[in-house]
């Protein structure tokens, strides 16, 4: 009779027991605590395209200047960019096609590097996110379509939090 309570007792505390470390278990996911810091710096000036054969070309202009367009598009590169997904070191240059309405219609980025589409994707999400037109440029008083030339210095530092 001895033998047959300390085999139900041991039972049910062995029950008791393994209810306890599920109840207890920690289920919270484990997430990674690092951060990637992006430094940008645009450099000034826009490089403008000339048409060719144009006697009054008049390049393509931004609705506040060049200096305005450099802070929206910084401002906007900071908010938009995936920047924990990849790093960026290095010089980065982008051609924006305007076209006669002053719509930008095509961004190109170069140098091409191992995983830069990515980059290079999100980057056209972030100039497309800028409302304003530009005024196309001109030739002999009639808008054209014409390319500007970005150039930027990126630099990511990841840290650990």
């Amino acid at each position: 009779m001895k033998i047959i309570a300390l085999c139900i007792g041991l039972f049910i505390s062995n029950l008791a027991m393994a209810q306890y470390d599920v109840e207890d278990r920690d289920d919270t996911p484990v997430t990674e605590s690092n951060k990637s810091i992006l430094k940008i710096d645009i450099k000034e000036p826009l490089f403008q395209i000339a048409a060719k054969n144009c006697s009054g070309f008049k390049a393509a202009a931004f609705e506040g200047g060049v200096t305005v367009y450099k802070e929206t598009l910084r401002k906007f590169m900071y908010d938009y960019l995936n920047s924990d997904f990849y790093v960026l070191n290095g010089e980065f240059t982008f051609t924006l096609t305007i076209d006669e309405k002053g719509k930008v219609t095509d961004i190109v980025g170069s140098p091409k590097v191992p995983n830069s589409e990515y980059f290079y994707d999100d980057m056209k999400y972030v100039v497309r996110r800028i409302k304003k037109n530009w005024t196309p440029a001109s030739c002999n008083g009639q808008p054209i379509a014409s390319q500007i030339k970005i150039k930027m210095n990126l630099s990511s530092i990841a840290t650990d939090l």
